[in-house]
Order: C-alpha cells, then structure tokens, then sequence
C-alpha cells in the first residue's frame, strides 16, 4: 500500500516558512481539487493520478520518495 507523506510535508514547508500553510493554499498553488488534497492526506489507501504526483513533487520542491512511502501489507 501507498502511504502519502502530505502532512509531513505540510508541516515542514509551514516551520520553514514561518508560517501556516494550507491545504486551500496548496489546491490554489498546484490546481489540484482541495478535496482531492484531503482524501490523498487522510484517506487511507486512497489511489491518485500521477499529475497530482508530479505537481505535489513541484510545489513541495520534493522527490517522489519524500511524498510517498509502500508500506508492505500482511497477507493473511
């Protein structure tokens, strides 16, 4: 499974900053549906198109691997 690391960059880009960044502010900056935004940053599992990927990677100024983790699953 994917794991997006949207928060934790949120969050890094906000304390470089010196300021609070938010999800409106990055839907405006990348053109990407805040909603969608929402559901990629806490919807579990949740599967995206890669121009999101790639405008996330811009805007966070980031490597893929920075923004997205697999995270091995059990099978049962």
């Amino acid at each position: 499974m994917l794991r997006f690391k949207l928060k934790e960059l949120l969050a890094e880009k906000s304390f470089q900053e010196g300021r609070r960044v938010t999800m409106i502010e990055v839907a405006e900056k990348t053109g990407i549906n805040r909603i969608t935004l929402s559901k990629i940053a806490n919807q579990k599992g949740y599967s995206t198109v890669t121009d999101n990927l790639d405008k996330l990677c811009i805007y966070f100024e980031c490597d893929i691997s920075d923004l997205v983790e697999f995270i091995q699953e059990e099978h049962k």
